[in-house]
């Protein structure tokens, strides 16, 4: 299971959320549009490249009347080079600050080699991954937004022997654009996510043509799963 599961889920865990859940998912797979299923079909029919672990995961609850969500690891000699969350919202009625009825949520972090986070184009390099990533897929979207967040770790006292880390954060949204009956191309989109989390993980590119996106290098210490 991916690495972002215990970091990224709203609640607490254990059998009552699970039990929620269940009876959530029962709920939504009765009651939802049937836009919404056909997108939340082609999400979990999405063909991925091995490097990446994922799995649905508990979605928020108050963003829209209809959400699902993913969590995914980039995996590596069975360490996690990377993590994040995809969020799918669904508001029948649509929504002004969507500009459609559809809307996209992510969260995508990696850890950094302090002289990377120190880059002063770190930021708008990130945000352009996330941008390439989509426009290499052909995919048609709109009202992007977000950020894109370093920190460093410095330790001190009894925990002064561990070298200092930094991270990256990207937290963005989108809306896909709307195709035939009203559904997104949300396995594409899924695509092109997963291609921007390999990226923040320094994996090289999958095919030839991608050979001139350039990557983060990889961590000098993966996070241990």
């Amino acid at each position: 299971m991916a690495a972002a599961q215990g970091r990224l889920s709203d609640g607490a865990g254990g059998m009552d959320d699970a039990r929620e859940k269940k009876e959530g998912d029962r709920n939504t797979a009765e009651t939802a549009p049937l836009p919404f299923r056909a997108a939340v079909d082609a999400l979990k029919a999405a063909r991925l490249r091995p490097d990446i672990e994922i799995d649905p995961t508990r979605p928020p609850q108050r963003l829209a009347p209809y959400a699902y969500a993913l969590e995914a690891a980039v995996v590596a000699d069975d360490e996690d080079l990377a993590d994040g969350r995809l969020v799918l919202l669904h508001d029948p009625a649509g929504h002004d600050a969507w500009q459609g009825s559809f809307r996209l949520v992510t969260l995508v972090r990696a850890e950094l080699e302090p002289e990377m986070a120190a880059d002063p184009l770190l930021p708008e390099v990130c945000w352009s991954w996330l941008t390439g990533a989509l426009q290499a897929r052909g995919l048609s979207y709109g009202e992007p937004s977000g950020t894109v967040t370093r920190a460093s770790s410095h330790y001190f006292g009894g925990l002064a022997e561990r070298p200092a880390a930094s991270q990256i954060e990207i937290r963005a949204s989108w809306t896909p654009r709307e195709g035939l009956g009203g559904v997104p191309d949300t396995a594409t989109h899924l695509a092109g996510w997963c291609d921007l989390l390999c990226q923040v993980a320094g994996l090289p590119p999958v095919t030839p043509g991608d050979a001139s996106v350039v990557t983060l290098p990889q961590r000098r210490g993966p996070q241990s799963r």
